[in-house]
């Protein structure tokens, strides 16, 4: 007892000018970016958005700047057209989400004398000729003629949980990270479309309660592991004669088709992957009605998720690709659409993280060249010759380049140094500094140093992990130590990048908080990663519970109180490691956590554990669910749930009460009615200080 009031004393002294998320938010605020902000299509001039306007600036002097555009509401987001002389606003106060990325809101198309309004549609866009627009409503797929005001629907057959054209559904969404499943030609003359059929789907029920008498179920569609997906079909509208034709996407319906795009020479191209993930195809469709394969990519694994930045095309004919099969390693690589690969244009242990851009004789990436932990930029000759580096301070940067590549817009930081914003020109000079949010941000308080490590395991993996001391260190004390981590496959939590969130409030109340990236994790070539497929779940928690042991053995901390936290994947690990830990955690929190495989969609899980058909021990050997008798009862678990999360389901943590409670286990539990995966629309706050204060509670 006297200790406990003693650690209570000590905490209340540790108290600064801030305790609180509150707070956090705060210093968040502080860092913020600048909105909105696009290269304009002479590469010479940029737009933000600065309240309700547009505002064009040139890359050589901020000075030169004025208001293209006003619109008369809170502005969500804007387009521009191709000629940069009509626009589109999205009105804030009129989004409505619908899942992670999509939503529907009410448009204002403004410019060339036009003022015209859309109510509650979705994924608008410009015709690049600037006559017509397209747009997604009630699962159908529409064309506006802007100049006579008409719209006519190219689908009639969209149906709720039935047929959806135009857009993707729930896992092409969540899991390929797009919405919009159409394309317009480069002349305009047609547009293509996915048609996504998903009445073989399982449907999900989830309940909304709403403060109301009587609650809902909300259905919709999700393909849970080895369950049926959408079938989909692609298909090409011809706008002068409003005639459509399906497109010959292959014989198998079971594979993923998307990423529709159109080439510098008028012709389509889309991404087809199969069932298990292995096969990536990039399937063109020429001009004389054949069908080419022009690129392929295989692994005995999975090839890692193809995104619209996978493929680059420089011209009619040349494209860059992002890939790491070849070598086990993520580089560039040029083909071309005639006769193939070209050759490599990087090259090493190390990864390419993303092309930046592309000019007429270089290409411009981020890398971890230096280090894992880093993003640094660099450009190199289409030839694979003269590489240079761009950036020479370390840490971590993100990049909007300039149409053309000619500028950038450089976003540095690094574990201790906040948002620095500038422009640069193409060789790495900078032109101006657009913001340093070093001052705003020790205003508003002053974070816990990240040091940044490795650590060897018993089992010989040498892993990357960042610790962060109190505030008010003292070398004669010892401290509890709550770990943070996600864990995911591919997935960095360790990395020399500036950040602050809940955890950033314990370091002020005499914790420490550490962070380490297991196996499994990415950014440290194919080999790391892909260990852990079709055994999801096992060689992460050993390291996580490893790295809890190795702490323990350090001077400085209490090895009675080691505390672990994750969310999603994270919660599915706080969950196994509180439950394999055999004590060795005082306590855990899960948020949203997966509590088996089995219970989560088909994209995410079967590409890193196989079918549940052909793996059923790499579902049910790792979930928590099958070791819920093993909690200990020195362990202190907390989890959190949101009801209307609808992509890791409040089932997941249901069936993990379930199971704690057939084997007699005691647990705490918060429960957010009507929130989702991000605890959103309105707890978002109330969760991370529930944490805080359960953490001061039990750890």
């Amino acid at each position: 007892m006297k200790r406990v009031l003693l650690f209570a004393i000590a905490l209340l002294s540790l108290s600064t000018s801030w305790a609180s998320y509150n707070d956090i938010l705060k210093i968040r605020r502080a860092n913020r970016g600048i909105a909105a902000l696009r290269s304009m299509s002479d590469g010479e001039h940029y737009t933000t958005l600065e309240g309700s306007s547009v505002v064009r600036t040139s890359y050589l002097d901020r000075k030169e700047r004025d208001t293209l555009f006003t619109a008369p509401f809170a502005v969500a987001d804007y387009t521009l057209s191709a000629n940069e002389k009509m626009i589109l606003f999205a009105e804030r106060a009129s989004v409505q989400p619908i899942y992670r990325h999509s939503f529907t809101a009410n448009y204002l198309l403004y410019g060339n004398g036009v003022e015209r309004k859309f109510a509650a549609v979705r994924d608008i866009t410009f015709s690049p000729d600037v006559t017509m627009l397209a747009f997604s409503k009630d699962n159908n797929l529409y064309l506006h003629n802007i100049a006579s005001d008409a719209t006519v629907a190219v689908t009639t057959d969209g149906e709720w949980n039935s047929v959806i054209n135009g857009t993707s559904d729930w896992v092409y969404e969540e899991e390929y990270g797009f919405t919009c499943a159409y394309a317009f030609s480069t002349d305009s003359r047609q547009i293509a479309y996915l048609r996504f059929d998903e009445s073989r789907v399982p449907t999900f029920e989830m309940m909304r309660f709403d403060d109301k008498l009587y609650n809902k179920a909300y259905s919709f569609k999700y393909p849970k592991a080895g369950d049926c997906n959408s079938v989909v079909e692609l298909y090409i509208y011809d706008i002068e004669t409003a005639t459509k034709h399906k497109v010959d996407v292959g014989e198998n319906s079971d594979q993923y088709i998307f990423n529709l795009a159109w080439t510098p020479g008028g012709e389509l191209y889309f991404y087809r992957v199969n069932r298990l993930q292995n096969l990536f195809e990039v399937v063109l469709l020429r001009k004389s009605g054949e069908m080419k394969t022009i690129y392929t990519e295989s692994s005995p694994y999975y090839v890692e998720r193809p995104n619209s930045s996978t493929i680059t095309f420089i011209d009619s004919n040349r494209f860059i690709v992002r890939q790491e099969c070849r070598t086990g390693w993520m580089h560039l690589y040029l083909y071309s659409i005639e006769n193939g690969y070209q050759r490599a244009l990087t090259s090493g242990n190390w990864e390419v993280t993303s092309l930046v851009g592309v000019d007429a004789k270089r290409a411009y990436y981020l890398s971890t060249e230096r280090s894992e932990l880093q993003r640094d930029l660099y450009s190199v000759k289409l030839n694979g010759k003269d590489r240079k580096l761009l950036t020479a301070e370390g840490g971590f940067n993100t990049i909007s380049p300039s149409v053309g590549m000619k500028y950038y817009v450089r976003t540095y930081t690094s574990s201790d140094v906040p948002n620095i914003i500038t422009v640069n020109r193409a060789d790495g000079t900078t032109i101006d500094t657009l913001a340093d949010r070093r001052a705003a941000v020790a205003k508003a308080g002053a974070l816990a140093k990240r040091q940044f490590n490795k650590f060897i395991t018993e089992r010989g993996d040498t892993l990357n992990y960042y610790i962060q001391l109190p505030v008010d260190y003292d070398p004669s004390k010892i401290y509890p130590v709550l770990l943070t981590q996600y864990s995911g496959p591919g997935s960095q939590s360790v990395r020399q990048r500036w950040g602050a969130d809940w955890e950033d409030v314990l370091t002020k109340k005499g914790y420490i908080v550490a962070c380490c990236d297991g196996r499994g994790t990415g950014f440290r070539g194919e080999k790391f990663k892909k260990c852990t497929y079709a055994d999801l779940g096992r060689r992460e928690y050993e390291d996580q519970i490893s790295f809890a042991r190795y702490l323990v053995t350090k001077p400085y901390v209490d090895k009675e109180r080691i505390g672990i936290y994750g969310w999603s994947y994270g919660g599915f690990m706080a969950l196994n490691c509180a439950l394999h830990g055999e004590g060795l955690f005082k306590m855990a929190i899960a948020v949203a956590p997966v509590t088996s495989w089995r219970y989560y969609d088909t994209i995410y899980t079967e590409i890193y554990n196989g079918l549940p058909q052909d793996n059923p021990q790499g579902y049910d050997d790792n979930s928590p669910l099958s070791h819920a008798e093993k909690l200990s009862p020195r362990t202190r678990l907390l989890i959190i749930h949101g009801t209307a999360d609808d992509n890791v389901h409040f089932q997941n943590s249901m069936e993990m009460c379930r199971r704690l409670n057939s084997a007699g286990k005691q647990y705490d539990m918060m429960v957010y009615p009507d929130q989702n995966h991000s605890m959103m629309p309105s707890a978002t706050s109330l969760v991370r200080q529930k944490m805080i204060d359960y953490t001061i509670e039990n750890l």
